[in-house]
């Protein structure tokens, strides 16, 4: 049996004059979670919908755990499970009776109560669908992707719009089905949750894929783990900056410059020395993350 559970090679898809995907190459290994990161109109939401059997491809190949769409479609629907960017539930069904829908779509799965007591949805069981909070909702979502007990389980910017307590209520369901061996697909555009749930990441811009590998392997790439950002009221060019003491690199950020270092306990006092006297306005630090990291590649912010 193949290590990949999933597997695309020279992926195009195209709408007219444009292309949405761009010859993406893209191996997801069984019983791993692996991220989908990019700003919107990036190909990430196309490229899973090909991958779920949702879309077709104008070119290339597809893979699904050793299997493909054209001649596997009825023995593939049985395996996975898939949470889309927007789930519309009957609103007058009930929490169980949506689950009790789902389940009789397979063959095989898990039960009500086990799926319910997975998500922490028990106590909702009689609720109305359209009396659900917004995190409530997208735990049902995924629910209703899992009452399968699928394979592979597609994530699809499942944590959009949420506050952070539903959010980390979401993290905890994935972390429990990664558990037990499954494969996770997930895109986001938050970068926090990638770092937390990922075990690697694909970083996809204008349908490519730009770099791929775990979130510290992305990370150290940078060169250096800490971010400094300044501006001034006169203005300060990178290439005057880039080689103070610990400074890896600089670049323009949206109003001002932004320095990857090594150490800051050298950098500071040489960047204070430079940008004092040009009427320091911001000055911030942070540990490099997974946005820098885009940001880097592309020269542009995640979400913009």
């Amino acid at each position: 049996m193949s290590d990949a559970a999933l597997r695309c090679e020279k992926l195009v898809k195209k709408y007219g004059d444009l292309t949405a995907v761009d010859g993406l190459d893209l191996e997801v290994l069984r019983g791993e979670c692996f991220g989908l990161l990019g700003p919107n109109g990036a190909g990430k939401t196309t490229t899973v919908e090909i991958l779920e059997g949702l879309n077709d491809a104008t070119s290339g190949s597809v893979e699904v755990l050793g299997m493909r769409w054209e001649t596997d479609e009825n023995a593939l629907r049985q395996r996975l499970g898939i949470s889309l960017q927007e789930t519309h539930l009957p609103d007058r069904l009930t929490v169980e009776e949506n689950l009790r829908l789902f389940r009789s779509f397979y063959a095989r799965g898990r039960s009500v109560d086990e799926v319910l007591d997975l998500v922490e949805l028990q106590d909702r069981r009689k609720t109305w669908t359209e009396k659900l909070s917004g995190g409530q909702k997208q735990r049902l979502a995924v629910a209703c992707a899992l009452v399968s007990d699928p394979e592979v389980l597609f994530l699809d910017e499942p944590t959009t719009g949420l506050d952070p307590q539903s959010r980390r209520q979401l993290w905890d369901v994935v972390l429990g089905y990664k558990s037990r061996g499954r494969t996770v697909l997930l895109t986001t555009h938050y970068m926090d949750e990638a770092e937390r749930l990922c075990d690697r990441v694909a970083v996809v811009d204008k349908g490519k894929v730009i770099a791929q590998g775990t979130p510290q392997e992305l990370i150290a790439g940078l060169g250096g783990h800490e971010i400094v950002e300044l501006a001034a009221q006169q203005p300060l060019a990178p290439e005057e900056l880039s080689h103070l003491p610990s400074v890896r690199s600089a670049r323009r950020s949206a109003d001002g410059v932004a320095l990857t270092v090594d150490q800051l306990h050298l950098a500071l006092p040489a960047v204070l020395e430079l940008a004092g006297p040009r009427g320091l306005t911001r000055l911030s630090t942070h540990r490099a993350t997974l946005e820098d990291v885009f940001v880097h590649l592309t020269g542009r912010n995640l979400r913009e």
